[in-house]
Parts: C-alpha cells; sequence; structure tokens
C-alpha cells in the first residue's frame, strides 16, 4: 500500500525540526557528564540556581541577593556610584558579579545585611546634578 503524503500532514515539520535538531547538536559535546559538578558554578560566578532582584524607589535603590552557603565574612562589596560588585567565596563555589545599578547612588550611604544565605544592600540615590549658568 503507497502512502499519500496528505495522510500525515506533519510529516514535513517534523522532518524540518529533526534537520534542525540534528544541525545545533552536531556542534555540542556529546560526552557530557552530567554526575559532575562542572565549571558552571565554581568558575562562572553566580550559578543557575542564584537570584539577584534590583528595587527602586524614590528614597532608595535595594539589591538583593542569593548567596547560598557563603559566611559572611567571605563577602566583599564595591561600589563605584553606577555598579555594585559582589565578590564572595564558599567551600564550593566563587561568585564574582557585576550588578548595574538602575540609576547613581551615593555609594557613601550604603548599608549592607547579610542573612540565610540572602544579601541585602540599599542605597541613598545621587544627588541630581545642577546645571552651570554661563556668565
Amino acid at each position: 500500500m503507497r502512502r499519500d503524503d496528505r495522510d500525515e500532514p506533519f510529516d514535513d515539520l517534523f522532518r524540518e525540526i529533526e534537520r534542525m535538531m540534528n544541525e545545533m547538536m552536531n556542534g555540542a559535546d556529546t560526552n557530557v557528564n552530567f554526575d559532575s559538578p562542572g565549571p558552571s558554578n565554581s568558575e562562572n560566578g553566580f550559578g543557575a540556581d542564584t537570584h539577584v532582584d534590583i528595587h527602586d524607589t524614590d528614597e532608595k535603590i535595594r539589591v538583593i541577593a542569593d548567596l547560598p552557603g557563603v559566611e559572611k565574612d567571605n563577602i566583599e562589596l564595591e561600589c563605584d556610584g553606577k555598579s555594585l560588585t559582589i565578590s564572595a567565596s564558599s567551600d564550593h563555589r566563587q561568585y564574582d558579579e557585576r550588578v548595574d545599578l538602575p540609576r547613581r547612588v551615593n555609594e557613601h550611604t550604603a548599608s549592607a545585611t547579610y542573612n540565610n544565605g540572602v544579601l541585602e544592600v540599599v542605597f541613598e540615590p545621587a544627588e541630581q546634578s545642577s546645571g552651570i549658568s554661563l556668565e
């Protein structure tokens, strides 16, 4: 019995999807060991399980980051007014993240707390620039 292409309307679509998947997978490493921790968490900074939120209100800019398994003494923070750099380490991973802030902050007003793996850094916004009049 001869098969009519109209009987299987999705054959062309499935063949095209399979072709594209094969094309994508040809460049992939097929010897991936999913049991090993690999470089994803230890060498590439924040892992997929880390979350950073930025809340911007009129009075404060608040950065909240999840740093599970890190001791407070192993966290370093730096701010240049435009971005916050978070560096932290634990026995199992290294965090290095530069967070661009939504607007300029006064880095001298920063306060930071760390509790149960959650880092919170609060800034006051920087004074707005004022115009300069020409004489």
